[in-house]
């Protein structure tokens, strides 16, 4: 059995066979697996890296009928049965579960993905927080125009937090911190294509979603495009050219480039077809989860969308699978259970829709926001160390781990005035 992927999806399908005694390899190019919903904290510094990995190889500690191995997968040998890494290694399975994941979706927008940020993985992250902070030392020094301007692409949920937590952090931290400047001198602008944010949820959480922002200090640019970003500088459809600092890119993922590799059929936006149990290419042995497939959320339903629950639903439901082929019985539909959404805007907001038709916001819905993911780490220290930053932080509005390491890695996302 061998399960491709240590995100939601892969994990999820792991826990599956605890107690069956079936033999599991994970393998995963990195040797931890990220939170990603958490990355935005420590893009701005309020958490640290180790507080939202966790080591791959401890979850397979107490599994001895578990082995993790890292590497990429680059392609299938299926006549053979073996998964093929760059490295030039072969995988042998039985059954096997592609939870590739996605990759940043950079929508075809000249020079996003040269002269952007992203944040989907814990690299992105860190490499965000060190030019964040790089840059405000520079301005420090010497202000100069657009130098503490920072555009956020993308009204999902990964802007919205990514731009909430950056107007938070410009205001609580400017005038403590850097003495020559002020919140006034900083600008966050927010760029979404749309009429609205957060289009998953209810239109009055968008709105309100607009509304908290814009109190805390975001500019949000509502039905504007990005046509073009240059170094320093990002051109909207209606022309205006907008100096920045720093630029990260929010808006949406793709799905993993391995289901092109594999002899696998593919949607338009390249997510591998699924039938209604999961299983792809018309294979009685291959499973592919997460966001990498285009999962009904019904039998005819509608694709699920890239998020954490359908991956984690999924990948439980595929090791269920494996287990009744296994044991001679036929394979069950594929059905979604919506559990709700929840978005954070920043202190004491955020908004949250539940499937019992119960809308959240404001105080409530972030409470619930806080206690949902800190219950969903894994690993008991990492819950800890979350719990004491964020208890410290909202008693002292101190952000944690400042420090600049690593910062520059040759992406010109914006110059700051050492590299001018």
């Amino acid at each position: 059995m061998l399960i491709i992927g240590a995100g939601f999806a892969g994990l999820a399908a792991l826990a599956g066979f605890d107690g069956t005694g079936v033999k599991v390899t994970l393998v995963d190019r990195h040797n931890y697996t990220t939170f990603q919903p958490l990355l935005y904290q420590v893009a701005t510094a309020g958490l640290d890296a180790g507080d939202v990995a966790f080591s791959a190889r401890q979850l397979v500690r107490h599994r001895p009928w578990a082995e993790f191995t890292t590497g990429e997968v680059v392609g299938i040998d299926w006549s053979r049965k073996e998964a093929l890494l760059s490295d030039g290694r072969a995988l042998a399975f039985d059954f096997l579960i592609l939870a590739a994941g996605a990759v940043t979706n950079y929508f075809g927008v000249s020079g996003a993905e040269e002269n952007s940020l992203a944040i989907y993985t814990l690299e992105d992250a860190l490499e965000v927080r060190a030019r964040l902070y790089s840059q405000l030392e520079a301005a420090d020094s010497n202000p100069t125009d657009g130098a503490l301007t920072f555009v956020v692409v993308g009204g999902g949920a990964t802007g919205v937090e990514m731009a909430g937590a950056l107007a938070e952090l410009l205001h609580a931290s400017l005038e403590r911190d850097y003495p020559h400047l002020r919140p006034s001198f900083a600008r966050v602008l927010l760029v979404e294509r749309q009429d609205g944010l957060l289009g998953a949820f209810d239109e009055s959480l968008g709105r309100y979603t607009v509304k908290e922002l814009s109190r805390r200090g975001v500019e949000v640019r509502l039905g504007e495009s990005v046509k073009e970003i240059r170094p320093g500088e990002v051109q909207l459809g209606s022309g205006e050219v907008v100096k920045a600092c720093l630029i990260v890119w929010g808006a949406g993922v793709a799905a993993s480039p391995l289901g092109a590799k594999i002899d696998a059929e593919l949607t338009r936006a390249g997510r591998i077809v699924v039938a209604d149990d999961l299983r792809f290419g018309g294979r009685p042995d291959a499973f592919a989860v997460g966001d990498i497939a285009a999962a009904p959320m019904a039998p005819g339903g509608e694709i699920a969308p890239q998020l954490a629950q359908p991956a984690i639903q999924a990948g439980a439901h595929a090791a269920k699978q494996i287990l009744r082929l296994i044991e001679g019985k036929e394979t069950e539909a594929f059905h979604y259970r919506d559990k709700g959404t929840m978005a954070t805007i920043g202190r004491h907001a955020a908004v949250a829709q539940l499937n019992w038709g119960i809308d959240l916001r404001g105080a409530p819905a972030w409470i619930a926001w806080l206690a949902l993911h800190l219950v969903t780490l894994l690993g008991m220290r990492n819950r800890l160390a979350v719990l004491v930053n964020w208890a410290w932080r909202y008693l002292s509005w101190w952000r944690g781990p400042r420090l600049i390491v690593g910062a520059e890695t040759g992406r010109s996302a914006a110059p700051t005035r050492a590299q001018e």
